[in-house]
Parts: C-alpha cells; sequence; structure tokens
C-alpha cells in the first residue's frame, strides 16, 4: 500500500507516453549522452574491468577526512533545530529541512554489492551505522544502484519503520516488501510534505541522466532520477547519480535557484565508459551554475571505488573548476564524512 495522504503520480494513458517512457523501461531526457543498450553494457563493464584493473581498492586516507562517531553526533546534536546536511558517506546525507529529518540514498553497509563479500567494498566506514540514526520523517532514493539503494540498510530492523520513501518508478514493490509506506513519482512528480506554511516540506522529482538495473538483464526498468526540495524558505537540490545535459538548465529554471545543490563529482574516468552516467567535476561545477545554486557540495567520493581516478582527486578537481566558474571558496562544500553544516 502507499503512504496514506502521499498522493501517487497519474497513470499513464495509452497514446499519451512522456518521452522518457518506452514500451520496455525508461530513458535519458533529450539530448543527453547516448546510452550502451544492454548488450553495449556487457561490453563496457569487461573494457572497466580491464581498464581499471590496476586502481587501488584501498587507497589511503587522509587524516581527519572521517570524523569519529562522538564528533559526528556532536555535530548533529550543536545543529539541532536548525536547517542543516550531514554527509553520511558516498550519497548519503542526513537533512534537516521544513521541519523534517530526510535521508538520502541509504547505503550504510560495507559493500556495494547483491552478495555480502562480493563487489566494490567501503575504504572508508559510514559516519553512522543504522543503529545511530534518529527518527526520521522521510528517505528519498534516487535509484536503484547497490550503491544507492542498499537492501543490507534497508532491511535491517534498527532502521526507522516510521519514515516514509519516495522513490521513483518501479522501485515500490520491493519497498513494499522490505515493509515500508512508499509513494513512486516519476519525473516533475511534485509532493508537499504538512499542511503548517512554517513547517511544509516540498519535494520535487526531477530528470537525471542515468540509467538502472542490479543485473546484467534489467537494464531500465525502474526510473532514476534526483530531488529539488524546498522548506523554510530555502531550497536544496540533491543529484542522485547524473551525467551532465542540457536538463540541467530547464530544472534550474523550473525549481532553481537553489541555496545548495548536493551533486555527484566521482566515478567519471575513463571518460569514454563514465561521460554518459556520471559527471566529472568541471561538468559538475557547470551544472551547479545551470541549477542556480549558491552554494556547491560535492559527493560520491571517498567510500568505495567504482572508476579508475585517483580516489581523492574529485573534491581538488571541484574546488578548482567552481572556483573559476564564479564561486567564493566558502561556497564549494567538500565536507569530511560526518560533518554537519547548517544551510
Amino acid at each position: 500500500m502507499a503512504s496514506a495522504g502521499l498522493p501517487q503520480p497519474p497513470p499513464i494513458a495509452t497514446g499519451d507516453r512522456p518521452d522518457h517512457h518506452t514500451r520496455r523501461g525508461f530513458r535519458n531526457p533529450p539530448g543527453s549522452p547516448r546510452d550502451h543498450g544492454t548488450l553495449g553494457h556487457l561490453w563496457v563493464i569487461l573494457r572497466y574491468l580491464w581498464l581499471t584493473r590496476h586502481v587501488p581498492r584501498r587507497p589511503a586516507i587522509p587524516s581527519g577526512f572521517v570524523l569519529p562517531r562522538e564528533a559526528v553526533l556532536a555535530g548533529l546534536r550543536q545543529h539541532r533545530g536548525s536547517n542543516s546536511i550531514t554527509w553520511l558517506g558516498h550519497a548519503c546525507f542526513l537533512i534537516r529541512l521544513g521541519g523534517r529529518t530526510i535521508l538520502t540514498d541509504p547505503f550504510l553497509g560495507d559493500y556495494a554489492a547483491p552478495i555480502e563479500g562480493f563487489g566494490p567494498r567501503r575504504f572508508t566506514p559510514p559516519a553512522l551505522r543504522v543503529r545511530d540514526l534518529p527518527a526520521l520523517d522521510v528517505v528519498l532514493i534516487s535509484h536503484n544502484h547497490y550503491d544507492h539503494f542498499d537492501i543490507a540498510t534497508l532491511s535491517d530492523r534498527r532502521f526507522p519503520r516510521g519514515a516514509r520513501v519516495i522513490a521513483p518508478l518501479g522501485l515500490g514493490p520491493r519497498l513494499l516488501e522490505l515493509g515500508y509506506d512508499v509513494t513512486e513519482v516519476d519525473w516533475h512528480h511534485e509532493l508537499t510534505l504538512g499542511s503548517d506554511r512554517n513547517a511544509r516540506l516540498r519535494v520535487v522529482a526531477t530528470p537525471a541522466v542515468h540509467f538502472s538495473g542490479r543485473g546484467l538483464f534489467d537494464r531500465n526498468r525502474t526510473l532514476w532520477c534526483g530531488f529539488a526540495l524546498e522548506g523554510d524558505g530555502q531550497r536544496l537540490y540533491f543529484g542522485g547519480d547524473s551525467a551532465f545535459g542540457p536538463v540541467f538548465a530547464d530544472i534550474g529554471a523550473r525549481h532553481g535557484p537553489f541555496d545548495a545543490a548536493i551533486l555527484g563529482v566521482g566515478a567519471y574516468e575513463p571518460r569514454a565508459i563514465f561521460r554518459r552516467s556520471h559527471a566529472s567535476p568541471e561538468e559538475a561545477a557547470e551544472m551547479g551554475r545551470l541549477l542556480g545554486a549558491r552554494k556547491i557540495v560535492g559527493m560520491h567520493y571517498g567510500s568505495i571505488v567504482l572508476s579508475g581516478e585517483p580516489a581523492f582527486e574529485p573534491p581538488q578537481r571541484l574546488r578548482a573548476a567552481a572556483g573559476a566558474a564564479g564561486y567564493a571558496d566558502e561556497d564549494i562544500w567538500t565536507l569530511r564524512i560526518g560533518e554537519t553544516r547548517a544551510l
């Protein structure tokens, strides 16, 4: 069953199918880089494994990059009652906005893989484990890849079950099996949580340039998205995973400007493989500009090795690119894992 009081997207009528819907699934917005396709994706996987065979999977971690648990909890206490963001690692954030506590792309396990012990493994721990999470009002899931939609995290009995999950089309059945109330959203679908104008959160699912799939033969059967959030007079953008595309100018015009945009800046090399699904730091800086973001927050690095660039190159390149695009240094946020900052 869907969450009570949360509207579902209208059914797609025959002959009135949105451009990003196909007979077998979904596709990226117009103007996006061309998708590999299923057979091409198999070739990409083999090519990726060969090109990145020498990349270290347990890179050296800069001193102070991961805050100790006590410091993480102290930061949350310090900012209690104010709009803030806390980076738990990768694409997982605790956000306080519109009187709500929000968790994005829950991945607090150790492996981004279907089987524990196989696949990409964390080389830095998450800032908090499931047992440490506060009560949650909303969980936002951008797509079904293992490093964003972690069944080990969501099936943990200690995960706050009162949270309302908002996820793109196709993820609802699995979330219902796990015991969650869920609302599936299509691109541009809007939800408003709360009726009090002083404690109201607006959530809009936005297009992204990516793909979905948890196996070899379910590519693009479920949707992917970003989220535009608005509450307490502030606007925040969470990008999920996305390559660069002209759609970001449209998102900025429709839903911006934003006080801050949380954008993926890692998993971009080799470009021949990843330019269709992940932005480089330079492209992320341009995405922030098109979104009208006052601040850029980098994410999707420093937790697991998914690509060929040095593990801690992304924040350095983001700072250089965003600075060249006119952002002041204090408006380029490359957080430590566990760090909380007020919006």
